[in-house]
Formats: structure tokens, sequence, C-alpha cells
């Protein structure tokens, strides 16, 4: 009987075994990296309902100053010149035609300070008769990979 092992069975098992690590280590990459771009989307769809959310409080802006008579002002105004896409930050009522990288500062993100975040914010309004049609995207660069997150919504004239 013998009461060793071999160098056979000794590199087989040290073979299971390291296959087994691998799988595993392996398992753990795809899964950080999983959560790393998941982590993103849901911050990209955030985003993109803001972008929603700034133009109807530009058109309910229109709505207040209409109400008080101030001349000059419609449903529409500061809405329609975004046919080819612009950018807009939570605390500001206009619409800018640029393309920047929104900016992370104290937990808001923004376009006036502190450093460049991964994510770009386009929004697009395509007016329509008594309607615009906002399409938001939210694009970045993740693991060498272009990603893009989309919300649209038709705004319309509420009050009338």
């Amino acid at each position: 009987m013998n009461k060793g092992f071999t160098l056979i069975e000794v590199l087989t098992a040290s073979f299971v075994i390291t296959l087994g690590v691998v799988g595993v280590l392996a398992m753990v990459n795809q899964t950080v990296a999983y959560t790393q771009v998941q982590s993103s989307r849901l911050t990209a769809a955030y985003l993109a309902q803001e972008g929603i959310e700034i133009v109807k409080n530009i058109r309910d802006t229109n709505f207040l100053q209409i109400h008080k008579g101030i001349e000059g002002v419609s449903w529409d105004t500061g809405l329609t010149d975004c046919a080819e896409g612009c950018e807009a930050d939570y605390n500001d009522l206009d619409l800018a035609s640029t393309d920047r990288y929104l900016k992370l500062n104290g937990g808001f993100y923004n376009y006036d300070s502190s450093t460049d975040t991964k994510f770009k914010r386009k929004i697009t309004i395509t007016p329509d008769t008594d309607k615009l049609e906002v399409v938001v995207e939210v694009s970045w660069q993740e693991r060498g990979r272009e990603h893009k997150v989309a919300a649209q919504e038709n705004i319309y004239r509420w009050w009338e």
C-alpha cells in the first residue's frame, strides 16, 4: 500500500485548485466591471430625467411670467432653439448650445465649477403645434466603450 502522493497526483490536484481560483477571480472581475457600468447607467438615467425637469421648469417659469402679465413671453420662450441640442444646468433658466462635460461639485452636477466628470448631457427639443418633444441623451465613456442613456417626454402648454 502506497502512503504518499505520486507526482502526477500532486500536479493534478494543483491544476484543479488553480483552475478553480482563476475561475473565481475572473467571475469577481466581471462582477466588479458590471457593477461599475450599472452604477454609471443609473447616474446617467437620473441626469437624463433632470434634463427633462429643467425644461419643464423653464416652461412653468414662462407660465408664471405670462400669469403676471409680462409682455413678450410665450409658453415656449427659450425652448425653441434646441433642435441641434443644448445643455442645461439645474440652477439656470437658459439653454446653451455647447458640448461640455458635466462637473461634480458637492454632490451636484453642473457646468459652472469643480472637476469634469465622464458624463455629457444633450437636450434636443423639437417644436410641434401645441407641444415640444424633448429628448435628453446622457453619454459617457467607460471601459473602452461609448454608453448612452436617453429619456423622452412631450411637454405641453398645460394651462390652456
